[in-house]
């Protein structure tokens, strides 16, 4: 068995928040089991009764801590918000787990960040030579002193006030003492939705944290909005109001979301998940048509498209590859011959379906390339008699700086490498990727718009966002590449 994990483009996090329900810290936790894949390391949740507010932040898995009755009898209250955690600026350490906490002159603000902030390093040094005092790593922190060093009377224009000093990737909620925000950065990169329960309304992060708790979707955030939810009164007999404090900006949103990061259950802008990683599966066949016997997916996150693969060929599908679903973090040994026995511990090769056979593996993407060429060994070893990599993307050249774990330039396979050097450093038969116009085809798009992409992706392109101008010159390349290493 092969344990895939260290060569993957590794989740962003997840955040959720609720109002006014009297079992909030219950449902934000059922809420982050739900958003459990988009980040393993830590989980927390702040509560607030009325009076105070209620943190509890712990490292590992939503369930190993918020599961038992007496964790959430420790979170009263009728608000709540939630984070799911893989680190991406700042290390994983207790005092970085989310929500952030502060006491401010006009009241407490908790507050869940999913994304990064590219100026945040800049912001914190200005902020600590004025005297800022800092409690963690993380590029969150920036935000809770904006807000608090605000002059602005009302908390909502505090808080707009601190957002308009950002640049980078952003969802955010925030639980005050008498409303939930939510808002998305002006390009709308990463998501956040807006959902109701029993007549409360819900932020996340993905509409499958809705699904959990029965909760009806009621639309996205839009990019460059301010969502406040506060009591009904007769003035606001919703409880719901909407701001747009930036000039307006088309939306880009993260083309991850659909190629890796959401779950396949999850709806994204209108659509669905596991619908548009299909059709990219059905894509790739007709870019990349291969003679063979049985199409195999890498997983978990090849499925989709392997099935959309194999649809659109006429090809059989089939588990090739089995993997250990309660298998955990694998533990580290202190000698190297027995860490690469615990390797072997996710993912077996199932020999049976590929002995003897021309297999096409299908996976989402290449980073480091280490792990397609294990993958490929694998196959081997089983008895495959050719090997065919299918990768239900574009090539990865350029790195993120969004909130994307990925690794720096020269760290990537596709950035130093010809499409014939990967397919011998990986030791496959043959090896083909969707193209750039092919996967927004699959998106329901006629292609890319060079001049107003629909989508952020970068990590293909090297178009970086507008208010990323200075990534091409060195200072602009240097203080990002201490961002990523800093992840």
């Amino acid at each position: 068995m092969l344990d895939f994990e260290e060569d993957r483009l590794h989740e962003e996090c997840g955040v959720f928040g609720i109002f006014g329900h009297p079992d909030a810290a219950a449902i934000t936790a059922l809420g982050l089991h739900a958003l459990q894949h988009r980040g393993q390391e830590a989980a927390g949740i702040v509560a607030f009764d009325g009076k105070r507010f209620h943190p509890e932040r712990r490292l590992g898995l939503v369930g190993d801590h918020f599961s038992s009755q007496r964790t959430i009898e420790r979170l009263p209250g009728s608000a709540a918000v939630g984070h799911v955690r893989y680190s991406t600026a700042g290390g994983t350490i207790l005092r970085n787990v989310q929500p952030l906490f502060a006491e401010l002159d006009s009241g407490g603000l908790a507050l869940a960040h999913n994304g990064n902030l590219t100026n945040g390093l800049a912001l914190r040094r200005e902020l600590v030579r004025q005297g800022a005092i800092y409690q963690s790593t993380s590029d969150t922190e920036v935000v809770l002193h904006l807000v608090a060093r605000s002059r602005r009377g009302r908390i909502l224009d505090r808080f707009i006030e601190a957002l308009r000093q950002l640049e980078g990737a952003y969802s955010l909620v925030a639980l005050t003492n008498k409303k939930l925000i939510g808002v998305r950065d002006p390009l709308g990169i990463r998501p956040l939705v807006l959902g109701e329960l029993d007549g409360h309304y819900i932020l996340a992060s993905e509409t499958c944290a809705l699904d959990i708790i029965g909760a009806r979707f009621v639309r996205d955030v839009e990019n460059g909005e301010v969502v406040v939810i506060s009591e009904k009164t007769a003035g606001n007999p919703t409880g719901l109001e909407s701001h747009k404090p930036f000039p307006p900006m088309q939306a880009r949103p993260c083309i991850f979301e659909y190629i890796y990061f959401s779950r396949p259950d999850s709806i994204v802008h209108g659509r669905h998940v596991y619908d548009v990683r299909k059709r990219m599966g059905a894509q790739l066949a007709a870019e990349a048509p291969v003679d063979a016997d049985v199409i195999v997916p890498v997983p978990d996150s090849g499925v989709p498209a392997a099935i959309g693969f194999s649809q659109a060929s006429g090809l059989p599908f089939e588990l090739g590859i089995v993997r250990n679903h309660y298998v955990g973090r694998t533990f580290i040994q202190p000698r190297q011959s027995v860490r690469e026995l615990g390797v072997r511990l996710k993912h077996s090769a199932n020999r049976s379906v590929v002995r003897g056979k021309r297999i096409v593996l299908i996976d989402d993407s290449i980073v480091r390339g280490t792990t397609s060429l294990k993958i490929v060994q694998m196959m081997r070893e089983a008895g495959a008699k050719e090997v065919h990599f299918r990768i239900s993307s574009p090539p990865i050249t350029h790195p993120d700086y969004y909130g994307i774990d990925t690794p720096r330039r020269e760290k990537l396979l596709a950035a130093t490498h010809s499409l014939e050097e990967m397919r011998q450093y990986i030791g496959c038969d043959s090896l083909a990727f969707l193209s750039v116009d092919g996967i927004y085809r699959a998106m329901g798009e006629d292609g890319r718009n060079a001049a107003r992409p629909q989508f952020t992706d970068h990590c293909f392109t090297g178009d970086y966002p507008t208010h990323l101008t200075d990534i091409a010159d060195e200072p602009g390349r240097r203080q990002l590449s201490l961002l990523a290493e800093t992840a």
